[in-house]
């Protein structure tokens, strides 16, 4: 029997250990930036960084899953994509009754923390994203780990034209929108990974897989 029928094959084995070491520096920096962003979200009164908090922190139990899944049949990996996409559909009604409760209050946050956490997030994202970069068109579990990750950045850039639109108008409404739109990106990427990996169990070739194949 060939060696490569019973065991992956070196270039196989190293990305997929690369792969492991990324896994495990984003869950590291998502769970430190749960802890900073929840913060200064409420000291703050900021919903959007609010959103962002709860953002990262599913983001670092993601990886951290990710990590449990490496190495188990593919069947798992499409399992925990597909569970994924419902906490990221979650998320996003989460999201829209928490501005829409903001809006009624008429909850003034405080711009200048918004952009200066907006601006580590956007660091640190920025950066854990590159690192993610080559492995974007793997399977739905891959796929669903790369557009969490792109989501963030997009949401940290809307945090920083919210904080602007704050101290511009004093005005929280730029704050609630930002939010909203937060929220509808999380449930667009909801409806991707949750198809592709019901395509997956279904054993059906994904549409990404006969762009990418």
């Amino acid at each position: 029997m060939p060696h490569d029928a019973c065991c992956p094959p070196p270039a196989a084995r190293h990305a997929a250990a690369g792969y492991r070491r990324v896994l495990a520096v984003a869950l590291a920096l998502n769970a430190a930036m749960f802890l900073v962003e929840i913060a200064a979200g409420l000291a703050a009164q900021s919903v959007a960084l609010l959103a962002d908090a709860i953002d990262f922190l599913g983001d670092a139990a993601n990886y951290g899953l990710s990590l449990m899944v490496l190495g188990l049949a593919p069947a798992w990996g499409s399992r925990l994509a597909l569970l994924k996409g419902l906490s990221m559909a979650a998320f996003g009604l989460w999201v829209i009754a928490e501005a829409a409760t903001h809006a009624l209050n008429g909850t003034l946050p405080q711009p200048a923390a918004m952009g200066a956490t907006g601006l580590l997030a956007l660091a640190v994202n920025l950066g854990v994203a590159w690192l993610l970069y080559r492995y974007r068109q793997g399977d739905a579990n891959m796929r669903a780990v790369w557009l969490c990750t792109r989501n963030d950045a997009l949401g940290n850039l809307a945090v920083l034209l919210a904080a602007t639109g704050v101290a511009a108008n004093a005005s929280g409404w730029p704050d609630y929108a930002v939010a909203a739109a937060m929220a509808a990106l999380a449930l667009s990427s909801a409806c991707t990974v949750t198809r592709q990996a019901l395509a997956e169990l279904a054993g059906k070739p994904s549409a990404a897989a006969h762009r990418h194949g």
